[in-house]
């Protein structure tokens, strides 16, 4: 579909990954001997894919069933007294498994006011830090703005005693994302990666590995499965928070996904690509009369993800009226957000600019922002439908909220 552009949702199913999955589904259903053999080495693959992807050993990762079940794992794994920083505005998913092992045997949470950019900075960072902190979870690159988190820069301040805990799929296969810095990252590779659903990664460094245990490790995560007493020893490494074996075919989709990113050039230039087309839509809107949610965001500062609003029209409305014309989107509230891939036709670009042509202020570039949520007032008639819908003008100064999201975006 030439007007996708919403990646940062869920990425239509690449090619190699489809066929990938296709082949790990063809040897499920013969079961041979040699076919399931060949069907669990799958997962072995793609996890020497990832490791190559983050600069890490084999062993440092395993294959969870997705982004929140892996942050669930981590929040399982990190017992003790303490204290666990979530910036506020994180995506939920990277909140719920720290507030659920509150109190069950997890450190507290702490929730911390983001900065301007939806991202706790270094600087803020430095002025939070207690002694009963333990670690600091974020987002890699945040999923309203796309801001990418300065995470080296996080992981000095941090310093190797406090855990650097890292959800990355809003960044991972998108743009280049300093890796080395976390501790721990997890990510599912549906959105980015374009491999479905089914298999994330988790990536727990050995670093840190002694001070996670095995808190949700089942059966797949000891030595010795099958010994006559348990509890067995844990396996080495990341296996050990494994509750059960990892989804095959998925994984095979996931190490597909994996060797083709490698073979386009990698992130930086696949994230290149993307940037680029990203850039291009942007500047559409801005024609447009469009605001653009933190539009003074550096290059490396942004990933796939920019935001707009159309102030005077119903974002609802503006919303419909892109979708008619086979450019798809996701509305957040009075924001539409964009997430084109390396892979979007030019043409797609023209559609989203014909799209917007209706709205179009005749004045040129409205103003930029870095606003969230805007007061009501009377506008012009919305031209997707004919009826007066609301205006959206932005207060001098808010601040930015999570606005309610249905699980996968």
């Amino acid at each position: 579909m030439p007007g996708y552009l919403d990646h940062a949702r869920v990425g239509p199913l690449s090619r190699p990954a489809a066929r990938a999955l296709a082949g790990a589904n063809g040897l499920a259903t013969r079961m041979a001997p040699a076919d399931l053999d060949r069907l669990f080495a799958l997962g072995d693959a793609a996890r020497a894919s990832a490791a190559r992807l983050l600069d890490a050993r084999p062993h440092e990762l395993a294959l969870s069933p997705s982004t929140s079940n892996g942050l669930f794992t981590v929040a399982a794994a990190l017992q003790g007294p303490g204290t666990v920083l979530v910036p506020r505005g994180e995506f939920p998913a990277n909140v719920y498994p720290w507030l659920r092992f509150e109190g069950r045997g997890g450190p507290d949470v702490r929730l911390v006011e983001p900065d301007e950019g939806r991202h706790i900075t270094p600087e803020s960072l430095r002025r939070r830090l207690t002694p009963d902190v333990v670690a600091l979870t974020v987002s890699a690159v945040d999923s309203l703005t796309g801001h990418v988190a300065p995470l080296a820069a996080l992981k000095e301040v941090l310093g190797p005693h406090r855990l650097l805990i890292v959800d990355a799929i809003q960044g991972l296969g998108a743009v280049p994302l300093e890796a080395e810095a976390a501790d721990v990252l997890v990510s599912g590779g549906q959105k980015w990666l374009r491999a479905g659903w089914g298999a994330a990664l988790l990536l727990i460094r050995d670093r840190c590995a002694a001070r996670l245990a095995p808190g949700l490790g089942g059966w797949a995560g000891v030595a010795e499965p099958f010994a006559e007493r348990h509890p067995a020893p844990p396996l080495p490494g990341a296996a050990a928070h494994l509750a059960t074996n990892p989804d095959f075919p998925a994984a095979a989709a996931l190490g597909a996904a994996l060797d083709d990113l490698a073979g386009q050039g990698g992130p930086a230039a696949v994230g290149a690509r993307i940037r680029t087309a990203l850039a291009e839509l942007l500047d559409r809107a801005e024609r447009a009369g469009a605001e653009v949610l933190l539009n003074g965001l550096g290059p490396a500062e942004r990933a796939g993800i920019g935001t707009f609003r159309l102030p005077g029209h119903d974002p609802a409305a503006v919303h419909r009226a892109l979708e008619a014309a086979g450019v798809v989107t996701t509305r957040r509230g009075e924001w539409i957000r964009l997430s084109p891939h390396a892979s979007t036709p030019a043409a797609a670009t023209d559609l989203f600019a014909e799209a917007l042509a209706p709205f179009a202020r005749p004045t040129g570039r409205a103003r930029t922002t870095t606003a969230g949520p805007a007061t009501p007032e009377p506008v012009t008639p919305d031209p997707a439908s004919g009826t007066p819908p609301t205006r959206t003008t932005s207060p001098s100064s808010t601040t930015l909220t999570q606005e309610p999201t249905c699980p996968t975006t």
